[in-house]
């Protein structure tokens, strides 16, 4: 008896596996085709520049205090090295800071990408979704990123139609 159930439980998943529609979009290809998608990164990659500048000209004074301390070391007395390597550290920690507030995980840099980028990627996912909903799709597989795909079926690639329900042309 628990034989015959399991011979029924295993044709029964192979009707289901059957059964499931499936495609395959690259969520990279359809982001670098949209206009508002670039737009969102030029901004985030110059906001990131500048704050790049920023950091470059504070680490260029942090090096020259340094030069200078090494220059002048032989002529201080002790309370002023101290004194100066209480400023390079204090400088140095704050350079610290700035890099992990503007770069850091969860700093300006995420938090700016939150505001320009992902609007454009739920439009992505929410056209992703319509398009399963309206063709009967069970799963949608993204073979751009982190999800590996060693062979796909190249008619089952939907990126092409997923630009069409966003109403970007290529």
């Amino acid at each position: 008896m628990k034989k015959l159930i399991l011979a029924a439980a295993i044709l029964l998943a192979g009707f289901a596996a059957d059964a499931q529609r499936y495609a395959i979009i690259d969520t990279k290809f359809i982001l670098d085709r949209m206009p508002e998608y670039k737009d969102a990164q030029k901004q985030l990659d110059e906001v990131a520049s500048g704050w790049q500048r920023e950091i470059d000209a504070q680490q260029q004074e942090l090096d020259k205090m340094y030069r200078d301390f090494e220059a002048e070391q032989v002529m201080l007395t002790e309370e002023l090295k101290k004194k100066r390597e209480d400023q390079l550290f204090s400088k140095e920690k704050t350079l610290r800071e700035l890099q992990r507030k503007r770069f850091g995980f969860e700093g300006d840099l995420f938090k700016k990408r939150q505001e320009l980028v992902k609007p454009v990627q739920d439009k992505v996912f929410n056209a992703v979704q319509k398009l399963a909903v309206a063709r009967g799709y069970d799963f949608i597989l993204d073979k751009s990123e982190g999800i590996t795909v060693i062979f796909a079926d190249p008619k089952l690639e939907r990126s092409e139609d997923v630009l069409k329900e966003l109403g970007v042309k290529n």
